[in-house]
């Protein structure tokens, strides 16, 4: 008798749609992760954040700012909540009545301990993969920014910004953010 080989169980979108509303949770690759409520210190980041990059998209009329919860269908397997991103006026098609279906062109992560290799490195892989422009990974503990750009060869730091450092950006021409206000 042969041995059937198991094949991996993937979830999709339309699986994700089913979860329970009361929690937030992402697929990368069919498989299924829970996202932990964020700290308070990692919501006033957030905001923080958020405020200065809506003020300037908004100012200069270059597109759309959004907040997690959100959900992003890069496909039927890969759907996440980033926890800010912009989508450019060339691309607002991509937003739906229910989401944002294909890659914004920023995406911002906020990474606690809990979510460093998650967010460094799988997240990473899949922003490059789905040709996210450039990716924000802000450090609450480091007080830093690394600012990443997409390459050939996937999603490169271009930039670490400290604390007391002033953020700009490759699809931000002329965006200043002053790091002393966010973190």
């Amino acid at each position: 008798m042969g041995t059937a080989v198991k094949k991996p169980i993937k979830f999709t979108y339309e699986d994700y749609l089913h979860f329970p509303k009361d929690k937030r949770y992402e697929i990368i690759d069919g498989e299924v992760s829970m996202v932990p409520a964020p700290v308070p210190y990692h919501q006033r980041v957030l905001g923080n954040l958020y405020l200065r990059l809506s003020e300037f998209v908004e100012k200069e009329g270059i597109g759309e700012v959004y907040l997690a919860p959100l959900d992003i269908v890069l496909s039927e397997i890969d759907v996440v909540q980033p926890d800010i991103m912009f989508i450019s006026k060339e691309r607002l098609n991509i937003i739906t009545e229910k989401n944002i279906h294909g890659a914004p062109d920023l995406v911002v992560e906020i990474i606690s301990p809990s979510s460093e290799y998650r967010d460094r490195v799988i997240k990473r892989k899949l922003y490059s993969k789905y040709e996210v422009k450039e990716y924000w990974l802000a450090n609450l503990e480091k007080k830093e920014i690394e600012v990443m750009s997409l390459k050939e060869s996937g999603l490169e730091i271009v930039g670490i910004y400290k604390k007391t450092d002033i953020l700009e950006s490759l699809i931000f021409k002329g965006i200043k953010i002053k790091l002393d206000d966010i973190f």
